[in-house]
Order: structure tokens, then sequence, then C-alpha cells
């Protein structure tokens, strides 16, 4: 900091003295002409930031088809037109279709619920225009223009100051800084000072807390540091969420396992002399054999089950993917203002001269709690003290606090209203106070003065409060209260007091009072202010949300690192961290100017690799910070919810903005909302995500398993010569309409309980892990095998081909039906797991059954598939032999368990 005469040329308006600044924004004291106003609008636009519009239902509907798996499955419908294979083709359009419709319904209703949840803002400032004041919208400020702020007023552009008198202004939603910031708008500062140490300056997005300001508006719209930071938002490409890349790889896995079996069997039918018409045949029932054709809607259905879940546990998800994508997070980045904590300065601490502590519980602008000792039991006179501490916290104070129809609400300073609060916890009122103690004179507090004071009529006395910085009451006061009584002040006792409360992250305001026998209303200045009594210290702090301290312990059990950014003091960050225990080895929180000093990625990376606690982060740092931990391999989830969040949220695998008190430009950039700001809903939101999961991964395990003994049961049939076991129309009606409800249903499976305790899945970890493949081989392998065992059997007892295929396709159906109670769960036993709890599974798996049943005996389905009735004992016969799937099954879960254990 210099001073304003040591003037840096290089253009920053917090750089360049009041004088300069008039001079390069063309402007006056007086404010610009109305004439010069309109025409500066009508050049430049208006002050207001570009708007993402809500995505249209045609591109929503469009945007379903772009997915790796529905191309194959495209590739697969236009290959079954080009050989005229009519029913093939409309199959597999009705599953993209409905894929379409289910999807598109999902992401709109979403959509719909995030616009619903913006806020109407103030869109009215007062500003200097040819001399006089003017009340215009926000929208119609200009550069140039001289704006009037006062308490309580949303700054609406970035702003040098010209005067201000005790302008206190709070920037946690730009900055991350939690407490009100002191301006001056006689200083000046270095070009490179950051945002949060410009104190010449006002942003966009701020809050007035107490006081009044003047200044030059110097950036409006996406000029403003706001806008910088939504521009750089808008622009970037959002990241890939976990599920994407897992579908994304497993879906090229499939093609490739598709093209080379394909190649494989029309060379070898090829050459055994089979006409091209038949070989296009074969590919084709290949291809709809190995493909999971259902797998798109049933990841839809899943994706939206877990919205739906979600939903009803306060979290609104703006795009399906990011179900999953919370679940899969292996390391949370949270804001600690408005979300760890509950973004109100309250009183936790009250300190007694004499070394008594005492607790008052309780947060928020709810006067709810109680005030009592630390440690000791009270004694009588302790509650005097408390009663007489609390009595000059409300006499000496300008808030307002008072019960609405809404609930609490409240008006003024933040430390005035947090003492209201205090003292109101121990039943004492501003209003009754005040009907009591006639206010007779006051001295407002200042920030030269770091204090205020109060004169109060009480009977035929006088009352005198004051409240303020420790070192600015010191030198009023003669004595100090202790449990005796008064006795002689001790500034070193009190200093010492003051600087461990200080570092155990508190904010630290003393209070001293006296009564006189003397009329002092006329002369009440400074200087009348002399032996007082010091009453006590009290320390005030952000508090946690009630929930904060259990919800990180969750994600502790359920494997997942947090780490906490802020734009706070360093002490004042690792304080709330203690208090969370989300720090145990780190003594020290790793700052922005640390971060700054890096020179390389490396030096960064290791700044960040066992870091929990960052302090002074500024917005880039933010990003910085994140994409550090992506390159350390994690999955990062981001949650926040100012504007200094925005490219964090952007960059991270997922995004969790706060509903309530969240800003407009984070909403806009999240996937996930926590409508009611509570960092436990975003743990619950892990929890049903890891089941949506689990969901998916289940029925990727009962198409691929299905589709694979399919491939078998073919593979067989080629290489002993036998004719296709299934054709294209039977494995469509196999895999799309019997199995298609079963896959669907089998999404609707409930929690399993252990998803809080397990660790999530390494991020390098594919769909396809070593369980899911050893249970697929496992169990296609018994299906197939059965199945082509059946088929054979068939004709060497004379059936013909029809009536062997008729019989294959009832065995296959039968084992889906079987095999769908294996997926449930890949290590606890079918027998062990009741079908009741997901009923919609078992009554999905009846229908199935009872679907091919009738079309059996239905006339014109049945000419379609093929297909016949059978008798009971064949359909028994049937039954018996898909039972082997799950005796298989359940030998391999008792092997794992016991190689597991022993």
């Amino acid at each position: 900091m210099r001073n304003s005469m040591d003037l840096d040329h290089d253009g920053f308006p917090h750089a360049q003295s009041i004088e300069d600044c008039y001079s390069k924004y063309q402007t006056s004291r007086h404010g610009l002409s109305v004439k010069e106003a309109g025409l500066r609008l009508q050049q430049n636009g208006r002050n207001r930031l570009p708007e993402t519009r809500p995505i249209g239902i045609g591109i929503l509907f469009i945007r379903q088809f772009s997915s790796p798996l529905i191309y194959v499955l495209l590739a697969a419908a236009i290959l079954s037109i080009v050989i005229q294979e009519w029913s093939d083709a409309l199959f597999i359009g009705a599953v993209l279709l409905i894929n379409a419709v289910i999807g598109t319904f999902q992401e709109y209703s979403a959509q719909q619920a995030a616009v619903a949840l913006k806020k109407l803002v103030t869109t009215q400032c007062q500003v200097m225009r040819d001399g006089d004041s003017y009340l215009i919208d926000a929208e119609d400020l200009v550069v140039g223009d001289i704006i009037l702020l006062s308490s309580g007023d949303r700054v609406p552009a970035d702003i040098r100051l010209t005067g201000g008198h005790d302008l206190e202004v709070d920037e946690s939603l730009l900055t991350g800084e939690s407490q009100a910031i002191l301006k001056n708008s006689d200083l000046t500062f270095v070009s490179d000072t950051g945002l949060a140490d410009r104190l010449n300056m006002l942003f966009a997005g701020s809050m007035v807390g107490r006081g009044r300001g003047r200044g030059i508006v110097v950036a409006t719209a996406l000029n403003t540091e706001l806008g910088h930071i939504a521009e750089s938002v808008l622009n970037k490409p959002p990241t890939k969420a976990p599920l994407i890349i897992r579908m994304e790889n497993f879906t090229h896995k499939v093609a490739l396992v598709v093209g080379i079996a394909a190649l494989i069997m029309a060379v070898v039918t090829f050459f055994q002399g089979m006409l091209l018409s038949e070989i296009f045949l074969l590919v084709v029932a290949l291809a709809v054999s190995v493909i999971p054709e259902g797998l798109p809607v049933a990841l839809t259905v899943a994706l939206a089950i877990g919205m739906r879940r979600m939903a009803r546990r306060n979290v609104i998800v703006r795009r399906l993917v990011a179900v999953e994508a919370l679940g899969s997070c292996t390391f949370i980045a949270t804001d600690k203002t408005g979300t760890l904590t509950v973004n109100q300065l309250t009183v936790k601490r009250i300190q007694s001269p004499d070394y008594k502590t005492w607790k008052v519980t309780g947060s928020g602008i709810e006067p709810e709690g109680e005030i009592k000792p630390l440690f000791d039991q009270p004694t009588p006179g302790d509650g005097q003290w408390v009663q007489r501490l609390c009595h000059t916290a409300v006499l000496c104070n300008e808030a307002v606090l008072g019960h609405t129809a809404d609930g609490w609400a409240h008006q003024g300073d933040a430390v005035d209203v947090s003492l209201l609060l205090m003292a109101h916890k121990q039943g004492i009122t501003r209003a009754e106070m005040i009907s009591q103690y006639e206010e007779l004179a006051s001295i407002p507090y200042e920030s030269e003065r770091s204090y205020s004071a109060s004169l109060n009529r009480y009977k035929k006395q006088q009352l005198i409060s004051v409240k303020g910085a420790l070192e600015k009451l010191i030198p009023m006061c003669s004595l100090m209260a202790s449990e005796e009584g008064d006795q002689a002040i001790d500034a070193e006792v009190l200093k010492r007091q003051a600087i461990e409360m200080a570092r155990q992250g508190y904010r630290v305001l003393a209070l001293a009072s006296a009564r006189v026998g003397h009329d002092m209303q006329k002369d009440f200045e400074e200087h009348r202010l002399q032996d007082l009594t010091l009453l006590g210290l009290v320390g005030m702090i952000d508090p946690l949300r009630a929930e904060a301290k259990a919800a990180i312990s969750s994600c502790r059990t359920a494997g997942i690192q947090v780490a906490m950014i802020t734009g706070d003091h360093p002490e004042t960050a690792m304080a709330i961290a203690r208090e969370l225990d989300l720090v145990q080895n780190q003594e020290v929180a790793i700052t922005g100017n640390q971060l700054r000093s890096a020179k390389t990625q490396g030096e960064l990376d290791d700044m960040t690799r066992d870091a929990r606690v960052f302090a002074r982060i500024e917005p880039q740092q933010k990003l910085d910070i994140v994409e550090s931990l992506q390159r350390h391999g994690h999955f990062v989830a981001v949650s926040g919810d100012g504007a200094n969040d925005a490219p964090a949220l952007r960059a991270a695998q997922v995004g969790v903005a706060m509903g309530k008190s969240g800003t407009d430009v984070a909403r806009e950039t999240a996937e996930l909302i926590i409508t009611d700001d509570n960092f436990s809903s975003m743990v619950a939101g892990v929890e049903e995500g890891r089941i949506a999961y689990t969901n998916v991964s289940n029925v990727i395990f009962l198409l691929v398993s299905t589709g694979m003994a399919e491939l078998v049961l073919f593979t067989l049939a080629l290489i002993t010569g036998l004719p296709l076991p299934l054709v294209a129309v039977q494995l469509l009606w196999l895999n799309l309409v019997t199995n298609g409800i079963q896959h669907i249903a089998l999404a609707f499976e409930p929690a399993m309980g252990d998803e809080l305790k397990r660790p999530p899945r390494a991020p390098q970890e594919p769909i396809f892990n070593r369980i899911m493949i050893e249970r697929v081989v496992i169990s296609a392998l018994v299906m197939g095998f059965v199945a082509f065992y059946v088929f054979q059997w068939l004709l060497t007892q004379g059936y013909s081909i029809d009536q062997a295929r008729n019989g294959t396709l009832l065995l296959m159906v039968l084992f889906e039906n079987i095999h769908v109670f294996n997926c449930r769960s890949e290590s606890r036993s079918v027998f062990g797991h009741s079908p009741f709890r997901n009923r919609i599974l078992l009554f999905g798996t009846l229908a199935a059954q009872l679907i091919h049943i009738g079309a059996m005996y239905t006339p014109w389905i049945k000419d379609v598939l093929h297909i016949e009735p059978v008798t009971l004992e064949q359909w028994l016969e049937l039954l018996l032999m898909a039972f082997s799937v799950l005796l298989v099954m359940e030998l391999h879960k008792l092997y794992r368990y016991l190689a597991k254990r022993f």
C-alpha cells in the first residue's frame, strides 16, 4: 500500500487516485449528464450478465442420441434395413425412441426445477446525474456513473470508492472471505493486489453490511470481476462425468468384440459355402446377441430413479449422468462460508476476566440455545455477571431482531445482530431493555474509533455501555469483573485471553460498563469514558452447520477425502478445520501466496497432495487446486455457493451448488443443486449415486452375461455345423421384451445398506472389473452350454428346426428369469436377499414369463417369432435346467466369501 500521490499509471482503478479516476472515466462528483448516460448505455449495453437459455425439448431429445452405445445400435438398425430385416430394425428403433423419450422427460423436469430456484434480486440503485439523485434500474448503470450505496444494498457493478463513512462490505460470495471488509476510499494499491485486499473498491455481487459509500462505476456486466468469472465458466466445456468415461470405454470394447467375432464368423461361413444373404443374417443375429440393446433404456431408468430419490433428499440433478458422478467421487473440495458454516456471525464463547469460560449454543438467526459454563458448574455470582454482560451488549447496539410471519428477521451490523441473539438466549431483548433504560445519548461505531458507546437512564442514575476492540477499551477501564466482585484491571491477563481466543478462530470483542450519578447527556464524548469496569470478552465466529462434522465423518468412512478451500485467514480456516476433525497431521493451511509461488505444476501438485485446508484462495487458484487434484488421479466433486466457486464447479467431475444462498452463476454452472444448503445432503447424494452405479453395474452384468451366453450358443452351433439356434427376431424378443422388463425392474433395486461403508471405486477401474469378468464368464458358459445341449438334443430327437428353436428360446427366457436374481448382488446370496425388497423385480420377472407364454398362444406374434405352445411337463423340465445357473453362481459367491475370509 502507498500514498495516493505515488501513482501507478497502469490503468487499474484501485491503483489510481480519485481525481485520476474522474478523468479516466470522464465524469465528475456531480455524475454524468442524463444525455451522456443514455449514449453510454446505447453504446455499451445493459449492466447484466448473459443468461444461459434453457435448452429446448427438441435439443434435449436429440442430445439423447449422443452416446457411443447408441451409435452402435443405430449401425445395427441400418444394417437390418439394408438386408430388409424390417422387424429387427423396428425393434431397435423402438428401443432408441423409448430411451430418448425417458431421458428427455427427466432432464427437462430437472431443468425446470433449476430455473425455478432463481431468486429475484434488488434491481434499483441510486445515482447522481446532472447533480441530482436518481433511482434507476441497476441494469441501466453505465461506466462513469456516480453511485450512492448504504447498508443493505447489493453492489450492482464494480466501483472505485470516492468517499464513504464506516463502510463495511460482505464479499464472501466473490472472495470467500467470511468477515465483512472495512473499505477506505483514500488508499491506493499496486496493480497486482488481490481482490480481497483492494480496500478502495466495491465489486458486483457483494453486499453492504454497514455504513454509506459513494463511488465511480468502473465496470459493468461482463467487464466486472463477477463477469470475468461468469465468462470463463460459460466458455469452458464441462468435464466428462465418470459414468460417461466408463461407458465410452465399455462401448468401444463391445464394438471391438462384435467386429472381430462378426469378421471371424463371416469368413468361416463364407468358406463353408454359406450364401452372402445368410451370412448377413448371421452377422445381424450375432450383433443382436452381443450388443446389450436394452442398456440405454436401463441406464436412463436407473439414473432417473436416482434423480427422483435425490430430489426427495433435497438434491436437484440437472443432468442424468451427474447422479452417478457424485457417487464416483474420491475427493470433495468444499467451500467454507455458507457450505460448512451458516454464513452468520454468531457468539460462541464468553470469557470472564477471571478465566471462566462460557459457551453459547445454537447458530444462525434463530435465537435458540443457551449460555452455560464450558467446564465448571455455575455459581450464583456467575448468573449476575452474564446478565450484566448481556445488558451491556443490548444497550450498546443499533441492530434490530424480530419475529415475523416468515420466521426471525434482522437488520443492522452483523456484530450487533450476533450480540442481540446472544442476549435473547439469556431472555434479554432490546425492546424490554430500552423500555427500562431510556437511551439518552450514543457514540456510534466508526472504524477510526473501533468502539461504540451508549448512555442510558436507569432510575436516578445513568448507565454507560461500551463495546469494541480490547486495546481501545483497556485505557477506559480501571476495574474488571470477577467472581469476588470488581477488582483492579490486569491488562496483560486480558490481552493473553484475547490472543488465545483469536488463535481459536474467534473474532474478539470487549464489553465494559459503569454507573454514574451525574448527568452526562450533554457532554457524552470519548473523554468522559473513564473508570469503566471491563466485563469480559465475547468470541464470535461463523459457526459450523450442525450436521457438517458428521457429514465429513461419513465421507471419511466412505473413503472420500475432503479439503476446505476458503478466502478466510489461515488461523480462522485451521480453527474451523480442527473443529470439523478435518485435519490431523497438517498444522498450517496452504495459502494463496504459497500457491502463487509455485513455478511449475509439479511444485503445485506437491503442495496439494496432502493438504486439506487452503486459505486466502482466489478464484483462479481454486480452479488450479481442482485441476491439481485431478492430476493426482482423483474424481473431484466441488461444492460451493459463491460466484468465486464457479470456475472450479465447472472444472470438477461434478459441481454441487447451494440452492438457497448460492449465486445464479454457481447454480447455472453446477450439475447438482442442494436445495436446503445442507452439506449432509451432499453425503446423501453420494449414497444415492453409489446405489445408482451399483444398479447400473447389475443391469450391465445381466445384459452382458445373457448376451455372452447367446454368443457361446452360436459359437458352439457354428463349430459343430448345426443351424442357427435362434434367428435375429427371436434374439431381439429375448433381449428387448422378456429381458427388457427384468433389467428395467432391476434398476429399482433399493440400497443394500453398506454404500457409505466401502471405499469409492478407483477412478481408473473399468465397469468390467475382475469380479464382473469372472461372473460373466461363468454364467455365460453355464447358460450357453446347457442351451446348446438342449438345442442339439431336440434336433437329434427328430424335432424340426423351428421346434428346437422354440424350446431353446423358452429355456433362454427361463434362464433370464432365474439369472436376474443372481444379478441383485455380487456377494449376497439369493437366499439371504428377500425378493420382496424389490417387488417391481419380482412381479416384473413373473410378467416376463407370462408375456412369453402369452406370445406362444397369440397367432400373429407366434408367427413372427416362429414359436408355439409347449406342454406343462416340457416347461417344468426346462425350468429345472434353468436353475443350474443359480446353483453355479451361488457356489461362486460361496467360494469368493471363503477365499476372502481365509
